[in-house]
């Protein structure tokens, strides 16, 4: 008799606890989703530009796209794929300081002026991550990311203090805002560009970097308040089903 309560005590405990987690449906869908990998400059809706503190040396900064991917990213590849292109920028200062330029990507409007062209990102953002290529020199990478309510905000990446290719990965800190309470439906994350500092100690005569696989890894059903469509509907204009 004992025996047959304790079966039955123990199948109600694995039905108590076991239930609620077939019952609810999950509301998150962790996706990564590239956003550029370079390899097809020409079809993009925007191009990526650079731009350089004043002391920048004459004919700086360079951009380019050049054949290459890191070797990580090759056993991905297939022969249906276009040639693996990377997108390179040169510098050169004339003096050590507090030198910087901007990779950033650009769109050209009616008339032919040249605008910034900031890339939306989809979901609840957990981290960005990206391929750089380092010549070993003392600079600092950055990105900046535009909130949901409009402000900017530059996150360091790391370093470039190594040789080759590297996978940097950064995290998307809980303060930045990534659905907007101050305006009238939802707006999300855009990448803004990347940021490269030099080290006031270091060389500025000849400096490169490479960037591939550009990606971001987002929960795409995660919604801080999703139903802005519904704030405002006339009930007298609504369909009744059957009828």
């Amino acid at each position: 008799m004992k025996q047959g309560v304790l079966v039955c005590m123990c199948l109600l405990l694995v039905f108590m606890f076991c239930v609620p987690v077939f019952a609810q449906p999950s509301t998150k869908s962790v996706e990564t989703i590239l956003i550029d990998d370079f390899d097809t400059p020409d079809e993009k809706e925007y191009q990526w530009n650079v731009q350089a503190s004043r002391f920048i040396a004459e004919g700086f900064p360079k951009k380019g796209y050049f054949a290459g991917i890191p070797n990580s990213l090759r056993p991905l590849r297939t022969s249906d794929d276009p040639e693996a292109l990377v997108l390179g920028i040169q510098t050169s200062y004339n003096r050590k300081g507090d030198n910087w330029f901007e990779i950033y990507p650009t769109t050209t409007d009616d008339s032919g002026e040249m605008k910034n062209y900031e890339i939306p990102l989809q979901g609840l953002v957990s981290q960005i991550d990206f391929w750089a290529w380092g010549a070993n020199y003392a600079y600092v990478l950055e990105i900046l990311l535009r909130d949901a309510d409009g402000r900017v905000h530059t996150l360091r990446v790391g370093n470039l203090n190594y040789s080759g290719w590297k996978n940097l990965v950064i995290n998307i800190p809980t303060y930045i805002r990534q659905q907007s309470r101050l305006r009238s439906g939802p707006k999300n994350l855009s990448f803004v560009g990347f940021k490269v500092r030099t080290d006031p100690n270091e060389y500025v005569d000849d400096f490169s970097v490479y960037l591939d696989q550009l990606k971001y890894t987002t929960h795409t059903l995660d919604n801080i308040y999703d139903g802005y469509d519904l704030r405002a509907v006339d009930f007298d204009a609504a369909s009744e089903g059957g009828q």
